[in-house]
Parts: C-alpha cells; structure tokens; sequence
C-alpha cells in the first residue's frame, strides 16, 4: 500500500472525530499534523498513533478493563500497530482479541466503528524506551460472550466492572472521559 493510501485511512478517521472539548481539539490538532509526516505509527517517534477500546457486554451494561502495569493502572486495551496496519480500528480490534481472548468482538453501538474518544497520553520511560506520547484513538467493541474472556498474562488481569466501579478504580482522567462516553451509548440501568 502506498503512503497516501495508508494515511487517508487514518485520515478518513480523525476527519469523522468531532471533538467534545478544547483539549480534544488540541489532541485531534496534534494528531492530525503527525499523520501529515512520516509515520504517524512509529514507535521511535516522539508522539505516535495507536488504537484502543473499551470493551463492553451491551446486555449487562458491564465493561472490561485490563491491568496495564507499565502505566501501574486499570485501562482499556490497545496499543500498538504491527508493520503493514493502517487502521486504527482494525490495530484496536486486534490488540483486544489478543488482550482478552474475546473472538466475536464487534463495533458497538455499530454497524460501522467510530472513535468515541482521541486523547494524546504521556508514557513513561521503560526499558531502552524514552517517555513518549499516544495519540490514542478509542473505539468500542462488544462482545456476546463476556465469560469467555481470558487474560494474555497473569501480569495483565482482566476485570468486568460497572460503569460506575471502572471510573472509581481507574486513575486516568482521560479514561474516566472516555467511560463517560461509553455510558452515553450504553441502555440505561
């Protein structure tokens, strides 16, 4: 796939985000000038496109987060993409079948997925690795079968929480923004 092919896929993707705050707009500013240069997937660069998603069992209203112990925090899953992705959906998707051993994981309220939430995030240094930033696009994903849902490692546990316990056991505001959202999707219970 030739390069402008790869960022129109990412572009076609923060053109449709209509962002809920200044912050968000300055995030979806930041993010949009990286996808104009280079490779906005770059792991070396300084400030870096990823995907991610909460997860959620749209019948019981619960949603599934991960033990990220890098960020020492209960998160949504995500993360990178592997050379060749272009997606960011598609890079979330992936990395939550292989986050949560959910298969049937599908755009949610759907058909078709949309970011619910674009935060530039600040990682720290570990490793070789230097502090750096995401510019994580958020979808969500449902599932069918919440009990089939497995950790990777026993170092990145998985929890299904209510709305309500995610955003008291979380420390990321931006999270906290993001389950905010979901909510808003989510049938009232």
């Amino acid at each position: 796939m030739t390069d402008d092919g790869r960022l129109s896929i990412l572009s076609a993707a923060l053109h449709a985000i209509e962002p809920q705050s200044p912050t968000e707009a300055a995030d979806l500013a930041a993010t949009v000038q990286v996808a104009q240069t280079g490779d906005p997937w770059s792991r070396t660069a300084a400030l870096h496109v990823t995907g991610s998603a909460v997860v959620v069992h749209p019948r019981t209203g619960l949603v599934l987060l991960r033990w990220h112990r890098r960020q020492n925090a209960w998160l949504q899953v995500g993360g990178h993409a592997d050379p060749g992705e272009v997606d960011p959906y598609e890079v979330a998707r992936r990395e939550a079948i292989e986050e949560t051993g959910l298969p049937d994981l599908k755009p949610w309220p759907g058909p078709d997925p949309e970011v619910v939430h674009l935060v530039v995030v600040a990682v720290p240094a570990s490793g070789e690795e230097p502090d750096h930033e995401h510019a994580d696009l958020r979808y969500v994903l449902a599932t069918d079968r919440p009990g089939d849902a497995a950790a990777e490692s026993q170092d990145a546990p998985l929890r299904w929480l209510t709305l309500t316990e995610a955003r008291e056991l979380t420390s990321e505001v931006n999270l906290r923004e993001t389950l905010a959202r979901v909510g808003r999707l989510l049938p009232s219970r």
